[in-house]
């Protein structure tokens, strides 16, 4: 759908939401954003919205309501939403996704950043959408069965993608980057996800971020990485995951608390430590140095 033809709501959405993000002359994410209906993938009304401290009933069942830069609820109980736009704005930005490309959306939700996507990618792309709750996935199924470039699997999303992809972007946050996500990243890649530690209270997970940052890594050769924090953020922490290795949640909050993460340029992989780094175990790291 072009932007003009989009309904005025959705338009007058769209360039709010952009340029809250800081998003300016894109053409194709104003296009994107306009073109989705986001009432179709946030359930019936009453509609809550999450002000941060707590879920509160939006005062009306006009689907326009849903178009402001809020987080609404879609499964309150476990403190899941559909995200903010203005940041999903930024960071579909960020990764600067192409028609034709092959992106995997990890923690697709319902699928309401997917089909954004997907629009992104046009009928030549393809996009893998994988969500760990059984419930979200079926939901996100149904929502995305417009889009023939969209596939939705139900499952552990660390295992995906399964092959070479132009964009991997994550929307839950892990104390690490899996193995597949590295491994599948075509040359020319770019992968975005929310890296942290998780928040704990009374001695239990709260299933949330206490400290993350929205890193972007982008494969320049076959063993070569760019890397950059775009900007804090807080999350779903990811599920079903083994226990970390000791020390690490300890030695990552203290590189948060550094302060140094915006001179992060750099990842190693599954190569020895040179120069020094923001943080780094003995397979992965993040590094001060150019590549």
């Amino acid at each position: 759908m072009a932007f003009e033809d989009a309904p005025l709501h959705r338009q007058f959405y769209a360039r709010q939401i952009l340029a809250k993000a800081g998003v300016a002359d894109s053409d194709r994410l104003l296009a994107a954003f306009s073109a989705v209906a986001r009432e179709d993938f946030v359930g019936p009304p009453p509609w809550l919205y999450n002000d941060f401290r707590n879920y509160r009933q939006l005062a009306s069942s006009d689907p326009v309501v849903l178009y402001q830069d809020a987080l609404i609820g879609i499964d309150v109980k476990r403190g899941v939403n559909n995200g903010m736009p203005s940041l999903h704005a930024g960071a579909l930005h960020a990764l600067g996704i192409r028609e034709g490309e092959t992106v995997a959306h990890l923690g697709a939700g319902t699928g309401y950043y997917t089909a954004i996507i997907a629009e992104l990618v046009g009928p030549t792309g393809r996009v893998v959408a994988v969500e760990y709750d059984e419930a979200l996935a079926q939901s996100a199924r149904k929502n995305l069965a417009p889009y023939p470039q969209v596939e939705v699997f139900q499952g552990d999303a660390t295992q995906w993608p399964t092959e070479d992809t132009d964009v991997i972007y994550a929307n839950f946050a892990l104390d690490h980057p899996p193995e597949a996500w590295i491994d599948n990243l075509d040359i020319g890649g770019r992968l975005l996800f929310p890296l942290g530690v998780p928040a704990i209270e009374n001695g239990q997970p709260t299933g949330f971020t206490r400290r993350a940052g929205f890193l972007l890594i982008d494969r320049r050769r076959a063993a070569s990485f760019g890397a950059r924090f775009l900007q804090p953020v807080s999350f779903v922490w990811a599920e079903g995951q083994e226990p970390p290795p000791a020390g690490r949640h300890e030695r990552l909050a203290e590189a948060f608390q550094s302060r140094r993460g915006y001179r992060v340029r750099s990842f190693r992989w599954q190569t020895p430590p040179e120069g020094e780094e923001w943080y780094g175990e003995k397979d992965w790291g993040l590094s001060f140095e150019e590549v």
